[in-house]
């Protein structure tokens, strides 16, 4: 099931700060924008002389003093006035401190604050939560109370990891954002230019000042067909990793577009736009269709969808792009969603590519471990409640046909609260928990390093199987492993077997730590 066929439970309210501000984008903002979008859009056909693909006609409603500037691709360098700006506990402290020597009474544009980098994975959600509020009480109290004073939104620890809170309380078609965070793009699949950016950019942005950046290339990605079999959207992005490469997409935005793009469900678009940043673009996204629009009206934001659907021809790239794509992007990826196969990508670079069927006599003939020392699904890639609804039906089928308990550790971490709270009413999280799933925080976690990781040792190899968006060396246990085998992968099995893939039947790692004698389903320290 996916989320906007959904009814998702609400979630935790962020800290308000002393200056009110909504724990969502205001309609006014977006209409606002929608309103200078149809003369913006007539100017930019004017400037460039041609029709616009949708990301330029992001990029020129959001232009400052549009007739001041020349646009040349690749060349020229352009100011532009993000909507909004998000910030990620560990990126922000400096910011804020930089920020504050400015003098202002509140940021200049709605700005938000998210605490999920610093919640390390030990035990369980719960544990690891407390003990992460009792370690970094002095950085939480420095960001919610500088956030009070200056009006920004506060998100607590445990509320979520930002780019899936991004997703369900701030993106919005045809805006754009700025985030201290490699994956701000994961908007991109609510239609969203949002770009990640280092902090000296954000405190620009939050002073007022404009967002200088150089006018990007255009890549084009076409998608025919509709994904069938056990293929899933993050598939569509792997298969682009592997064509694009590493560094294909610098200096570039990703634009997707198609009758394959549009079969597509919203949190689908947001994970593939997600990875984007694992080819070097500068961001990337999908143009506004009915899947947003359900999602949208999913999470509260009807009005929102209105005003979309009021300009609905606005926010998608002009008849003339999708006919002709070569006329307008600098490169044209075209992908048959209905051939795509199942892929799972490393180790150690999201770009080395292969059929899951593939898989089993690469590692034979790599000399790679045979045995999974853990899996992990989730991350702001894989987390939202589609996500976890397919790991889900996998765990209650392995169930029903009597494995309760997986030698290999799995380890599952929800997008954010609302995420979470949907999942436990729905199910889903007692389907995980019944195989010995733990259930981590909403946060971060093993995907950025933060899992004191205790069942290998130091210079073990082993193979971690993830849903993750990076696969590179200590990028997710950050021991300094040699890891013979960590992917980037879906969170389904393989196709038709009715269970997750595997290189064979797992057996519990040497150096794997044994369930604590008397404790009721196995629970893992």
């Amino acid at each position: 099931m996916s989320a906007e066929h959904n009814t998702p439970v609400e979630p935790n309210n962020p800290v308000e700060p002393n200056t009110p501000v909504e724990p969502n984008t205001p309609v006014e903002l977006v209409r606002a924008v929608y309103d200078r979008m149809g003369s913006r859009v007539e100017l930019g056909r004017t400037m460039l002389g041609r029709p616009l693909t949708f990301a330029e006609k992001v990029l020129v409603t959001h232009l400052r003093n549009p007739e001041d500037q020349t646009i040349d691709r690749a060349v020229t360098y352009n100011d532009l006035d993000p909507d909004r700006v998000a910030m990620q506990d560990a990126t922000a402290q400096m910011a804020l401190l930089q920020f504050m020597t400015a003098g202002l009474p509140q940021v200049a544009v709605p700005s938000t604050v998210h605490c999920d980098h610093l919640i390390q994975a030990r035990t369980d959600g719960h544990v690891d939560l407390l003990a992460a509020i009792d370690t970094n009480a002095e950085v939480y109290d420095f960001l919610e109370s500088v956030s009070a004073k200056y009006g920004i939104g506060f998100w607590k620890p445990g509320s979520g990891i930002i780019h899936q809170v991004v997703l369900e309380q701030y993106a919005f078609p045809g805006g754009m954002m700025i985030g201290t965070d490699s994956h701000t793009p994961n908007a991109g699949g609510l239609g969203m230019v949002a770009i990640g950016v280092g902090g000296a950019d954000a405190v620009d942005v939050m002073t007022g000042y404009a967002f200088n950046v150089r006018w990007p290339k255009l890549i084009g990605v076409e998608l025919t067909g509709t994904l069938a079999g056990w293929a899933a959207p993050k598939d569509v992005i792997l298969k682009v990793a592997e064509i694009l490469t590493v560094k294909g997409g610098t200096g570039a935005i990703v634009e997707y577009f198609g009758p394959g793009a549009r079969s597509l469900s919203a949190t689908g678009k947001a994970t593939i736009c997600n990875m984007g940043a694992e080819i070097g673009a500068t961001t990337s996204l999908f143009a506004y269709d009915d899947a947003m629009g359900r999602y949208l009206r999913s999470t509260g934001r009807d009005a929102i969808a209105d005003a979309a659907d009021g300009i609905a021809g606005l926010l998608t790239a002009d008849p003339e792009v999708e006919a002709d794509p070569d006329r307008f992007f600098d490169e044209v990826v075209r992908i048959d969603l209905s051939t795509l196969e199942p892929l799972i990508n490393g180790p150690h670079t999201p770009d080395r590519a292969r059929p899951v069927s593939a898989l089993g006599d690469e590692a034979a003939s790599e000399g790679w471990p045979m045995e999974i020392s853990a899996a992990l699904v989730g991350s702001c890639t894989n987390s939202s409640y589609e996500d976890i609804s397919r790991a889900a039906s996998i765990a209650r089928a392995a169930a029903d046909q009597g494995l309760d308990r997986p030698s290999t550790e799995l380890l599952v971490t929800p997008g954010s609260g609302r995420v979470r709270a949907t999942i436990e009413r729905d199910g889903l999280l007692a389907d995980l928990e019944r195989i010995g799933a733990v259930v981590l925080a909403n946060a971060c976690g093993p995907c950025i390093g933060q899992w004191d990781r205790s069942d290998v040792s130091e210079g073990d190899v082993n193979v971690i199987v993830n849903s993750y968006n990076r696969n590179f060396p200590k990028r997710n246990d950050g021991s300094g492993l040699h890891v013979g085998v960590r992917h980037l992968t879906r969170d389904r099995g393989g196709p038709g077997s009715g269970r997750p893939p595997r290189l064979r039947p797992p057996h519990r790692h040497p150096h794997q730590r044994r369930r604590r004698a008397g404790q009721p389903g196995g629970r893992r320290r």
